[in-house]
């Protein structure tokens, strides 16, 4: 009879993966032996491996290129960091190691963007994608880099006002975009994305606005959806109607001559996780060569905005079960040392799944669970895995300590839950380490920041 934990990770799941093995009955993750870890750092904790952020940026570098080859692509492929899915100095700075653009969709990605080239971490040339819904001080600190001489900001015009405001306060000639106004899937509760300038309009506001402007010159079309990149019937439907807009577009605008696909690139949130990267790159390159082909116009650069994708799989949290209740006949819950809403809120506010293990103890008998955080929130729990809505964990034991790891969380959940504020019961932010490597191939830890301390919340609350 197989009763042990690794028994049952053999028996249903896809172990050891490129990511995670065991030595010992303890979990590896990138070969970083996480015990050590826990027994020099503590939990809870949240820790960023940075090599994986380059490691996933060169990994579609290489699908582009190779598709590229494969169908005699002639224009270039641009990687852009989406600096919404972590803002974090050490995540930019790892990603600009790997020669990137950046995509930004705020105010305050202006003042990050000048606060990199003032520490050098690139020149005036670096390519900047402005996104998103532009306030007026977004619209002056875009206007701001230009007149300062940065030579490739690219406004995404988002509505009609945009390139107004721009005219007025851009001294010489700019490039700008304009984003489409994608159709939503038809499970969604609205049917236009709030974000663009619908299909029916680019054409009449280009010839009306932007064919005779004096500086502004189109360079780029932007086409995203919320759903990301799938192999569906809705995604491919919405990219040919992308395309068919750039056709007629390229046809009175010569100069535009970049589609931008924006993200969508799937992280793995199971050991199951099957995503064929390589098969969608190709696809996608070769339907744009395809299209533009039949339409008899040249095909564009291709840009892409990976968020999720550059920086979900170099983070991982990990936490202590610090007790477990008995509830009932059948439930039993383990209790972590601190709080699901305050560490991982997409677990709770969109029901998000990510990879979770435990640590340690992996030859030990198994028992079903439900995990608990310490707020008094009754949704600060998480019930689902892998297992078929169940969650399987080493039995709790008052002597021998249970830690837990949930792995490929390096995306917003910092942003959405507020980094260092205030959180829901007052939970504390947890301790956040860097590992890296260096010249020998050894880890690397640095505390990137402490555990929120009591004075530091009341500070916040006024007291």
């Amino acid at each position: 009879m197989k009763i042990k934990y690794s028994e049952l990770i053999d028996q249903t799941l896809y172990f050891p993966t490129e990511e995670f093995h065991t030595e010992e009955n303890n979990l590896f993750f990138h070969d970083i032996p996480l015990m050590e870890v826990i027994e020099e750092f503590g939990t809870p904790l949240k820790i960023s491996y940075l090599p994986k952020i380059s490691q996933n940026i060169n990994r579609a570098k290489t699908w582009f290129k190779e598709a590229f080859e494969k169908h005699d692509y002639q224009k270039k492929y641009t990687y852009c960091y989406c600096t919404k899915s972590s803002h974090f100095s050490f995540v930019l700075e790892e990603a600009l190691k790997n020669r990137i653009s950046i995509e930004t969709s705020s105010a305050y990605d202006m003042d990050i963007v000048k606060s990199l080239y003032n520490k050098g971490k690139f020149g005036k040339s670096i390519e900047v994608i402005c996104n998103g819904f532009k306030t007026d001080d977004y619209l002056d600190k875009i206007s701001d880099l230009i007149n300062d001489g940065f030579e490739n900001i690219i406004p995404i015009i988002d509505n009609y006002r945009e390139l107004d405001r721009l005219t007025e306060s851009i001294d010489n000639t700019f490039d700008i975009g304009i984003r489409i106004a994608s159709e939503e899937e038809p499970k969604f509760e609205f049917y236009t994305s709030r974000l663009g300038i619908g299909y029916k309009d680019i054409i009449p506001y280009y010839s009306q606005k932007i064919a005779e402007h004096p500086n502004a010159r189109l360079k780029m079309l932007h086409f995203f959806i919320n759903t990301g990149i799938k192999d569906t019937a809705y995604y491919w439907n919405e990219l040919y109607k992308c395309l068919r807009v750039y056709a007629r577009l390229k046809k009175i605008a010569p100069e535009v001559d970049s589609l931008n696909i924006g993200g969508g690139f799937p992280i793995k949130t199971s050991l199951n996780f099957d995503y064929d990267y390589q098969y969608m790159v190709d696809e996608i390159v070769s339907q744009i060569k395809k299209f533009c082909e039949e339409e008899g116009v040249e095909e564009p650069n291709i840009y892409t905005e990976f968020g999720s994708f550059t920086v979900g799989e170099s983070g991982a949290n990990l936490y202590q079960v610090i007790s477990q209740k008995q509830q009932n006949d059948r439930e039993k819950w383990n209790m972590i040392d601190s709080s699901f809403m305050t560490t991982l809120p997409d677990t709770w506010a969109i029901s998000r799944h990510f990879i979770m293990l435990p640590i340690n103890r992996w030859d030990d008998t198994y028992e079903r669970v439900f995990l608990g955080g310490l707020t008094c929130d009754s949704d600060d729990y998480y019930n689902s895995e892998q297992h078929t809505n169940a969650i399987y964990l080493p039995v709790f034991s008052d002597t021998k300590p249970l830690y837990i790891g949930f792995f490929n969380t390096g995306a917003y959940q910092e942003s959405i839950s507020g980094y260092g504020g205030v959180h829901h019961c007052l939970m504390p932010q947890p301790r956040h380490i860097l590992i890296d490597k260096d010249e020998d191939g050894n880890f690397i830890y640095e505390i990137f920041r402490e555990k929120q301390e009591p004075e530091d919340v009341l500070k916040l609350l006024g007291y």
